[in-house]
């Protein structure tokens, strides 16, 4: 008896898939950071960052500084600051606050976070203020979003959870020391992004050919995504080096050559737009196995054609999603454009804002491309399935529906 077309779809995809781990799995031992510290020349300072409780704070008079400076361009001679006594380990401290928090910031109570500089044989201990300790609210917004995801999307939901804690920590323990460790950029952004599809992917959708498309569709925007990434940071002569906080990276690492730095901005590119291609390739799969139920007798074609028009709804969204999610995160930025009245268009394309419109724009590319992609693919591998077969699966996944 010869193979069905289903069986012959099954086996498609497994021929494909089946490297494809095999290539992930390769990369990760191959990239594995070993936890060595390598030298750069530069002694990074050994400091503690413990939390602490203010006690107190006082209002006094300090000489002004550079980020006192008014909009005439003066540093005024004196300002007010505030001066913080607050507790940590058993011991009372002084600190000044920065300059943009007053003592009404800060009342008896609040938790803050210091850091304290060792005593070396050169230099005595030092505590300075660092941040304000943040650790309480964000706990519970994340415990309040578990929740929700949860009630709304049941055993689904959770499984998203657990996939994306396991996202972290491979973000955590082998994306960030292999970087540091000089490891092949764009090589450990597209390892790690694999490995973290295979995980979020089948852990939250379980496994079957309809998971398997949608895997497949976010390899193929991926792959779009990293080669067109490749292209525009040669063509676009992005150094990766736009802001003092990549600066300073690299002058810890000792990666201050472009090809390293290029290589960083690459790696982002893969990592960013994983999240959002992960959504529309698995809604595209989902969209066309939805259409063939309704209609067991629509040709690919037909299909393509339906699933195509919910797609072009999805990349409509997304590109606005996109946009505003950067346009909301840039508002600063872009209200000094206004102050300052520089010229748009030679300010977009210099510096920061070029990378942050390159990584969008090939990101968006990328997630464009991968919706008819996924749309070819689900086509392709849904009118294999014999009808009796997908209803089946169909009650067993996602619930018994009637006509």
């Amino acid at each position: 008896m010869g193979v069905s077309r289903y069986g012959r779809a099954a086996i498609v995809q497994v021929a494909i898939v089946v490297p494809l781990v095999a290539a992930t799995i390769a990369g990760l031992l191959a990239l594995w950071p070993s936890g060595e510290v390598h030298e750069t020349g530069i002694v990074a300072v050994d400091a503690e960052y413990p939390q602490a409780r203010v006690t107190s704070t006082r209002t006094d008079s300090c000489a002004g500084t550079n980020e006192d400076r008014q909009p005439d361009g003066t540093i005024p001679g004196s300002v007010p600051c505030t001066l913080v006594t607050a507790e940590v380990a058993g011991q009372t401290v002084e600190v000044w606050a920065p300059a943009t928090v007053r003592a009404a910031d800060v009342p008896s109570g609040t938790a803050i976070v210091l850091v304290r500089y060792l005593e070396t044989e050169t230099e005595p201990e030092v505590w300075a203020w660092f941040d304000y300790s943040r650790s309480v609210p964000l706990g519970v917004l994340a415990v309040a979003f578990a929740v929700v995801v949860i009630a709304v999307a049941g055993l689904r939901g959770l499984r998203a959870l657990i996939g994306l804690a396991v996202a972290s920590v491979v973000i955590a323990t082998f994306m960030l020391p292999a970087l540091l460790e000089g490891r092949d950029a764009l090589m450990v952004g597209l390892v790690g992004s694999s490995a973290i599809m295979f995980v979020v992917l089948y852990l939250a959708h379980g496994f079957s050919q309809r998971t398997t498309t949608a895997l497949l569709g976010t390899f193929a925007g991926l792959a779009v995504t990293a080669i067109l990434g490749v292209v525009a940071a040669k063509a676009a002569h992005l150094t990766g080096i736009s802001t003092e906080e990549n600066y300073r990276l690299a002058m810890l690492t000792g990666q201050l050559d472009g090809t390293a730095l290029r290589g960083l901005f690459l790696a982002g590119v893969a990592l960013a737009g994983l999240g959002v291609l992960n959504d529309v390739t698995v809604t595209q799969a989902s969209a066309v196995w939805e259409l063939r139920d309704a209609d067991p007798t629509a040709s690919r074609r037909a299909l393509f054609s339906r699933g195509m028009r919910i797609g072009r709804d999805h990349i409509a969204s997304a590109v606005y999603t996109i946009a505003f999610a950067y346009a909301g995160a840039a508002l600063p930025v872009l209200l000094l454009l206004q102050v300052y009245k520089l010229p748009i268009l030679q300010t977009i394309s210099s510096g920061e804002f070029a990378e942050e419109i390159a990584r969008t724009l090939v990101g968006s590319i990328g997630l464009v491309l991968a919706i008819p992609l996924t749309t070819v693919i689900a086509a392709l591998v849904v009118t294999t399935q014999p009808v009796r077969r997908r209803h089946l699966e169909r009650e067993a996944g996602h619930g018994h529906s009637h006509a």
